[in-house]
């Protein structure tokens, strides 16, 4: 009881920090909300997209969207930054299990990805006129915050490899790029072919079409393909943190 409890605040604090913080908060909460107001609301929210409307497909994209940004920033930038803070050092002398720092960031981009996704439904039930059963929109819920994972490792994987004044870029140049070539921003079939067979290689790509198997709206074939990829793509993405975080213990503890 006395390491869960250690768990929890350090989860509640992790938490606090991050929704204290404008510069994580701001951008994480609002920018999928205002693209999906301009490209799901704006422009055209009853145009048809396959078997569903233009709102309710890119609820499913913009949600793959925001989740990845709550998750790569939360962790690159973040483990990043405290690592040249020299924080992680300071957190070593106290009796807090090493894994409470982890699980306070996963829960943390959870919690952010949870709110992200309830803004984008909010926007969909009341400007996008979507209708969408509750078992739906709650399969779709728990598909976004479980994709989650996938991009927490990729963001820890960054966070143990960049500097503090360089993890932002480099987050940025691998989040906006992935999310269009992944079809996040306009339908996949919109993208040239070439483009489109890239896309079979990205992470997001998956979750994305897990998300809108649950609207129904993906590209069909079977669920449990995107599931392996984003599987294969976490253990490969932690690999890497943990080669990082080796790394970092030896040049720390010899």
């Amino acid at each position: 009881m006395h390491t869960l409890r250690i768990h929890l605040l350090e989860i509640k604090y992790e938490f606090l920090k991050m929704l204290r913080m404008p510069a994580y908060a701001l951008p994480t909460l609002l920018f999928p909300m205002f693209f999906y107001l301009f490209f799901g609301v704006g422009m055209g929210a009853q145009k048809p997209v396959g078997a569903v409307k233009m709102a309710t497909y890119l609820l499913a994209t913009y949600g793959t969207f925001g989740v990845m940004g709550a998750s790569l920033f939360g962790f690159g930038v973040t483990v990043a930054v405290e690592r040249g803070q020299g924080w992680l050092q300071v957190k070593r002398t106290t009796p807090m299990p090493v894994s409470a720092y982890f699980v306070a960031k996963i829960a943390m981009a959870i919690l952010f990805s949870a709110l992200v996704v309830t803004g984008l439904f909010t926007l969909g039930v009341t400007l996008g006129n979507v209708h969408m059963p509750f078992a739906a929109a709650a399969k779709l819920f728990l598909i976004l915050l479980g994709g989650a994972l996938t991009f927490c490792a990729l963001g820890l994987a960054i966070g143990y490899y960049a500097g503090p004044n360089s993890a932002a870029p480099i987050v940025q140049l691998i989040y906006l790029p992935l999310s269009f070539l992944s079809g996040l921003w306009i339908p996949i079939w919109m993208l040239p072919k070439a483009l489109q067979r890239l896309a079979f290689f990205l992470p997001p790509f998956h979750l994305s079409q897990l998300a809108l198997s649950a609207v129904g709206s993906d590209r069909g074939g079977p669920a449990i393909v995107h599931v392996i990829v984003l599987a294969i793509a976490t253990a490969i993405f932690l690999a890497v943190a943990y080669a990082g975080f080796r790394r970092d213990e030896g040049k720390m503890y010899g």
